[in-house]
């Protein structure tokens, strides 16, 4: 191994424990003010996470074009575990390895449809038999599911972040 090589940085999830860090990118809003998962994401271009209310605005944020594009994790909250819905610890799981259920009768921050975020699959099923609803994988969520994204992209506001830092990104 050469002496020059650096290990490549592993980002991990920070704790929601400052108010000022944990406001919405969308609605500029405390997270602690919403019930349900939130997310966060990490960009090569910024020191600090930016945090979604909602599992579902940060699903959104990797999908619209007119957003960064130098993701280097993002994170939600694990909802299994005996987590808890009003107030959920800081359980977390990177995006990509985590089961979602869809379609449940849960709502997540600002009364939109959530993707349930779980680290496991049997919990992902007991979630979907007390709720309903339909398990996949990231991926797999249509884009049909964030309502008015495959409409060009604008959904409930989300073309003007709230967040200053990010907004001097775009």
């Amino acid at each position: 191994m050469a002496c020059s090589e650096q290990p490549k940085e592993v980002e991990i999830p920070v704790a929601m424990q400052a108010p000022d860090d944990a406001t919405g990118y969308y609605c500029g809003m405390l997270l602690p003010e919403h019930e349900g998962p939130k997310g966060q994401i990490h960009l090569a271009s910024r020191e600090r996470p930016i945090w979604f209310t909602s599992v579902h605005d940060t699903i959104v944020f990797t999908r619209l074009p007119e957003e960064p594009r130098d993701i280097t994790a993002a994170y939600v909250h694990d909802m299994g575990q005996g987590n808890d819905w009003d107030n959920p610890r800081d359980l977390w799981v990177e995006a990509q390895e985590a089961w979602f259920v869809i379609n449940s009768e849960k709502r997540g921050g600002m009364g939109m449809p959530e993707a349930v975020p779980f680290s496991i699959a049997e919990d992902a099923e007991a979630f979907a038999a007390e709720f309903g609803g339909d398990i996949v994988r990231l991926d797999d969520i249509p884009d049909e599911y964030f309502s008015g994204l495959s409409e060009g992209g604008a959904h409930h506001g989300m073309d003007m972040p709230m967040d200053e830092d990010a907004h001097a990104m775009h």
